[in-house]
């Protein structure tokens, strides 16, 4: 009897799974709340006018048309029952497990303010970007509409909070959306007025990097006409501007990429976690006293050889979710502990600007922004995909154009 086998997230980790069983016995069962795998590492681009959502993302269901033995359930999982080994959704309805792999992804952390997420959203979701995109388009078309250059300051204000990648990444992008590649379209505005802060509650950017490289990015940024904010927590987020110690920034245009906390589902699995709400997982990947539980990807504490917990990054997720569906594939009682190699990090900043991290070897600018983005087009899901975003990313080298400028949203115009 074929045993049944529920992912919950439909993120690297969990697809990943679901691929290595291809060709098992198991019965897969895929729940997300959305019903599409994202790639949200180009999350950004998506919020700065660089790709569509469509060339980052696909139709989970697409993804496994091939695959007879994976069902795709487009819900919300609410609780994990252990006892009686099944899942709950919002709707009311469960399905039985055999293996359980939890794999729901983090969520931003707003550190116990919770209000400031209306006024600085995240980038986690496709609605996400999207909303920041047309915050920020919104924001050029009514200071196209002002005349006075003190009145319309606070529409070419842009705060990003949070020097991870993520923000950094973020930054850079709309330095470039505010200061070149869209200025030329607008007649009443010039790209000396817009002005873009990166605000950090650290002494630094790029933490997860080793110097030079933070160093790199910092003075990259600042050459773009970023101004860094370090050593500066925020302090209040209202809907006109960011309070940081000793300065109020005014502008409707902030973005949050502060802090990460997992999902609450992992709350309902009973189980210990750290200071982030992460699931604290055995060397398997297993929760405590529950060998066929596993949580996987951004909701699972794992350490490193060095006894680090390692990042909530898509390299991370991919490899826990290959280990799994070889360890499921076996179903060996005596199980291999999960092992992280780590083959490097990058972040980009800009246009052929970027720095990484490769097994020891640093690189900054051109080359390192060409090896970003090589990689990135691999691990994107589908050949459709793969080539609409080389092909954006050729176009927009070649005449700095971004192409999708759009503005849904015609009561706010």
């Amino acid at each position: 009897m074929a045993k049944n086998l529920v992912i919950i997230g439909g993120g690297f980790a969990g697809i990943s799974v679901a691929k290595k069983l291809s060709s098992s016995g198991f019965n897969i069962t895929i729940i997300d709340k959305t019903n599409h795998h994202l790639f949200q590492p180009l999350l950004y681009q998506v919020a700065t006018a660089a790709l569509s959502p469509g060339d980052i993302a696909m139709p989970i269901r697409a993804i496994f048309s091939k695959q007879k033995n994976v069902e795709v359930v487009l819900g919300e999982v609410t609780e994990v029952n252990k006892d009686s080994n099944r899942v709950i959704l919002k709707n009311g309805s469960s399905f039985p497990f055999h293996y359980l792999i939890v794999a729901v992804g983090a969520q931003y952390n707003y550190f116990g303010n919770d209000e400031w997420k209306e006024h600085a959203p995240g980038l986690k979701s496709l609605s996400d970007a999207l909303e920041i995109r047309e915050r920020i388009l919104l924001s050029l078309e009514k200071a196209e509409q002002i005349i006075d250059p003190q009145k319309r300051e606070k529409f070419l204000t842009y705060v990003v909070i949070g020097g991870g990648p993520t923000g950094v990444e973020m930054a850079g992008s709309i330095a470039e959306i505010a200061k070149r590649s869209m200025m030329r379209d607008f007649r009443n505005i010039k790209p000396d007025e817009t002005k873009i802060y990166l605000v950090e509650a650290a002494d630094g950017i790029l933490n997860g990097f080793d110097e030079p490289l933070p160093e790199k990015g910092l003075k990259t940024l600042e050459e773009m006409g970023v101004e860094v904010i370090l050593n500066s927590p925020v302090q209040d987020i209202k809907e006109n501007g960011v309070q940081i110690e000793g300065r109020f920034i005014e502008t409707p245009n902030i973005i949050w990429g502060a802090g990460v906390a997992a999902s609450p589902l992992i709350k309902s699995l009973g189980v210990k976690t750290d200071r982030m709400g992460r699931a604290i997982v055995e060397p398997d990947l297993s929760i405590a006293g529950h060998p066929n539980i596993f949580v996987a990807g951004d909701a699972a504490h794992v350490k490193d050889k060095d006894g680090n917990p390692l990042p909530g990054l898509a390299p991370v997720a991919l490899q826990q979710g290959k280990y799994l569906g070889d360890l499921l594939r076996k179903e060996e009682k005596n199980r291999e502990p999960f092992k992280y190699i780590d083959k490097g990090t990058m972040a980009t900043i800009g246009r052929a600007k970027a720095v990484a991290d490769i097994r020891g070897f640093k690189f900054s600018g051109f080359f390192a922004w060409l090896l970003w983005g090589l990689i990135h087009i691999f691990f994107l899901i589908g050949f459709r995909n793969r080539f609409r975003v080389f092909a954006e990313w050729t176009w927009h080298y070649i005449t700095f154009k971004r192409g999708v400028r759009l503005i849904a949203k015609k009561d706010e115009a």
